[in-house]
Order: structure tokens, then C-alpha cells, then sequence
């Protein structure tokens, strides 16, 4: 049974992976001009991001993601945002000292 679940495992990992290469950005939505939305504007939208989506619920103006934006960058800041400086995982990792 283990090289069974070993083997479903490895198709679903090559299965994502091969997946992956069919995702794109639009090009309209990188743009490379001075202010264009890039590293550390991603970085404060990814902190903001709990706040700007519970906005986006009761006003259309609010966005949480900004395009047009650099690109790579820009999700890179976005991500660092999202998952670091907004605790990501780390907070409810941490053990309690009883």
C-alpha cells in the first residue's frame, strides 16, 4: 500500500507541474512605466490584504491586487506581504508555554 500511495503522490506532484506551465499573465496587465505599481508597492498591498478584501466586499471601488503592475515583482512584494508580514503561518505555529 505505501508504494501505491508513493506513486499517486509523484503523478499528482508532475501533474501540478506540468499545470503550472499553462498559467499566464495577461499582457495588458504589466506595464513598465515610473508609476507602475512594483516591489514595495506589492509588499504594502499583500500587508493591507485582509483589510482591503472585507473593504472589497461592501465597496467595488476597493481592490486588493493592483493592475496594471511591473509583474514578477510586484508578486513577489505581494507574496512577501501576504505571507511574512502578515503572519502567514507563523503566528498559529507557535507553541504556547503552559
Amino acid at each position: 500500500m505505501p508504494r501505491i500511495v508513493a506513486v499517486l503522490i509523484a503523478a499528482v506532484l508532475i501533474a501540478t507541474l506540468f499545470l503550472s506551465g499553462c498559467a499566464s499573465q495577461i499582457d495588458a496587465g504589466v506595464a513598465d512605466t515610473a508609476d507602475t505599481p512594483g516591489f514595495w508597492w506589492g509588499l504594502w498591498h499583500g500587508f493591507i490584504f485582509p483589510f482591503a478584501w472585507i473593504g472589497s466586499l461592501f465597496d467595488p471601488s476597493i481592490a486588493v491586487y493592483s493592475v496594471p503592475n511591473n509583474g514578477g515583482w510586484y508578486d513577489f512584494g505581494f507574496f512577501l506581504g501576504v505571507t511574512v508580514l502578515g503572519g502567514g503561518s507563523w503566528f498559529s505555529s507557535k507553541k504556547k508555554k503552559k
